[in-house]
């Protein structure tokens, strides 16, 4: 199992499980309710008591940084079968409250990094079905939480459809 080589940043989070028990065969997203670069988002996810952790976070500027490598599960959309079977992504937003907005770069590279890891990990297409029974999956789904907010909620089916697109299979 490897990870991801969009990857600019590295700060390994002590907060996940080592080894994951399930293949990998979801991606789910958050977003990180703050504009927040990736060695800020990396800063947060070691700060002792956090108890949280994702796979990956990609700030403003599109850079990707890693907290989790992928053959660990991260402590991230707090449903420990769903963390099992996911890469978790975390997504900074250009403007903070209302819609959490997230911006065009972020988004393109969070497309890019959601082909990477199906490429890399025989997921042949990304299916966002509204609920659970999808592999490209939301937080608020398993916990008490907006995230990862209207807007970028709003953008699940275009990412499915982008990424299948890249993928070569219709969505």
């Amino acid at each position: 199992m490897s990870n991801s080589p969009l990857v600019e940043y590295v700060c390994l989070s002590p907060f996940c499980t080592s080894p994951r028990q399930s293949k990998i065969d979801t991606i789910t997203i958050h977003h990180m309710a703050g504009n927040l670069s990736v060695e800020t988002c990396g800063s947060i996810f070691v700060r002792p008591n956090r108890n949280a952790s994702s796979n990956y976070g990609i700030d403003s500027e599109g850079r990707v940084g890693m907290y989790v490598e992928e053959k660990d599960c991260s402590w991230c959309s707090s449903n420990r079968q769903n963390d099992h079977r996911a890469i978790t992504i975390e997504v900074a937003n250009d403007v903070c409250g209302g819609e959490w907005h997230v911006g065009d770069v972020a988004l393109e590279r969070l497309i890019e990094l959601c082909v990477d890891i199906c490429q890399r990990n025989g997921i042949e297409r990304l299916n966002f079905t509204g609920d659970t029974t999808g592999n490209l999956t939301m937080h608020k789904w398993f916990s008490d939480t907006t995230c990862p907010g209207e807007y970028l909620g709003s953008k699940f089916p275009y990412i499915a459809d982008e990424v299948n697109k890249r993928l070569g299979v219709n969505s």
